[in-house]
């Protein structure tokens, strides 16, 4: 048989139940309270805006001209997706900066030459004397810089794929360019400098004249040698 503290249990339980669900009766009515107080507030603006616009007169077309206005902000197209040939030649243009010490190639010594470190003299003294075969040519005469670059990277390295030895690079005497300095020539100097697969080179001479070109002496000389 139940106790007397049991029934008291109960009561209790029963109390506590009848609370919970008066709160949230209270609770749902002041929400719903909120809601319609927000929604008459939003009728009154739109009223409101109604009601300032109710003489305003849409003006008749015009066939005055208007030229186009360029916008504020124009968004740019993507970049075009590049060709392999462009990929490569982004590259090499990376690969080689106009900022390299040139200093020591200014002077107007059409002689100027160039051996890496730990290639032996004698290398440069076979070179200049014609020891090695041309075997191909790129001529940068009148290129502007971006495109020699450019030109040079692929060339070199089209060269040394093809375990090429000894090539020319024709930059022209450079007199046509502003203040007559041979601004082109000091750039190839010190590109070819920056390139690991040459090993030397020297001014191209004929009959003891300079031709605005140089002799370059590629690695493969090194691993390929004459039978």
């Amino acid at each position: 048989m139940p106790s007397l503290k049991d029934f008291a249990s109960l009561k209790n339980l029963r109390d506590q139940l009848a609370e919970e669900e008066k709160a949230r009766a209270i609770e749902k009515a002041e929400r719903e309270q909120a809601e319609r107080e927000a929604q008459a507030a939003a009728q009154a603006d739109a009223n409101a805006f109604r009601g300032a616009l109710r003489d305003v007169v849409q003006l008749p077309p015009s066939d005055r001209y208007v030229p186009n206005m360029p916008r504020a902000f124009s968004v740019k197209p993507p970049p075009k997706p590049l060709t392999p040939e462009e990929e490569v030649a982004a590259v090499l243009r990376e690969s080689l900066s106009d900022e390299f010490d040139v200093d020591h190639l200014l002077e107007d010594d059409p002689s100027t030459s160039f051996l890496r470190h730990g290639i032996g003299t004698d290398v440069l003294k076979r070179l200049r004397r014609g020891y090695w075969q041309v075997e191909d040519e790129l001529d940068l005469h009148g290129m502007r810089r971006d495109k020699a670059r450019d030109e040079l990277g692929l060339f070199l390295r089209h060269a040394s794929q093809r375990r090429f030895r000894c090539v020319c690079v024709i930059h022209g005497k450079g007199y046509g360019s502003a203040g007559g300095e041979p601004v082109l020539r000091s750039m190839v100097h010190s590109w070819l400098e920056q390139k690991k697969e040459v090993i030397a080179f020297c001014a191209a001479k004929i009959d003891e004249r300079s031709h605005g070109a140089l002799i370059v002496l590629l690695r493969s000389a090194l691993k390929y040698k004459d039978g």
